[in-house]
């Protein structure tokens, strides 16, 4: 199976079986790996929201160090968000946040490790998106109009499938 793309070798879809009822995916046969997912995404802002969340001076307080809490427990919990994804046993969670100021963003990314039998793209995607939803929530009542944008895989290592760059997919 490609973890990346829901898809077996044969190209058919995974969650669902024959009849086209929706399944889990069966990955008692799969060989247990190191696994890596990397993924990024933006929350761009009024300048002077950017700067509230750079000062620190948010009367929530730390923006970013509560979006990074929020992140970490929401790759824990991808499974109880998304309907078959498997539980997993996370080794590692980490997230990363920079303040572009010439684009009024902060940019997130999220790193989820472990060694299992299926991949962790779906808990590092679920880290930024909910990273992302909490900066938003924190600082609605100072800007209504931010926007949660270009959330996305950008690589992902161990498994059957092997190695997959975002790079090197928008290549070809």
């Amino acid at each position: 199976m490609n973890e990346s793309s829901g898809k077996n070798m044969s190209g058919e879809l995974t969650h669902f079986d024959p009849q086209g009822n929706a399944q889990m995916v069966d990955v008692t046969d799969k060989a247990v790996t190191q696994r890596e997912a990397r993924a990024a995404g933006s929350v761009i802002m009024a300048p002077a929201t950017l700067a509230l969340i750079a000062s620190g001076g948010h009367k929530k307080g730390d923006v970013l160090a509560v979006a990074r809490i929020a992140g970490i427990q929401g790759a824990k919990r991808c499974a109880d968000l998304i309907p078959l994804c498997h539980p997993l046993m996370l080794s590692s969670v980490k997230l990363e946040f920079a303040l572009d100021h010439e684009r009024s963003a902060v940019d997130i990314l999220a790193i989820c490790k472990l060694a299992g039998q299926t991949g962790v793209e779906m808990e590092a995607l679920t880290a930024v998106s909910v990273a992302a939803l909490t900066i938003y929530d924190m600082c609605k009542a100072v800007d209504k109009a931010m926007q949660v944008t270009d959330i996305r895989l950008l690589a992902k290592s161990g498994g059957r499938s092997g190695d997959w760059r975002f790079d090197e997919a928008a290549k070809s």
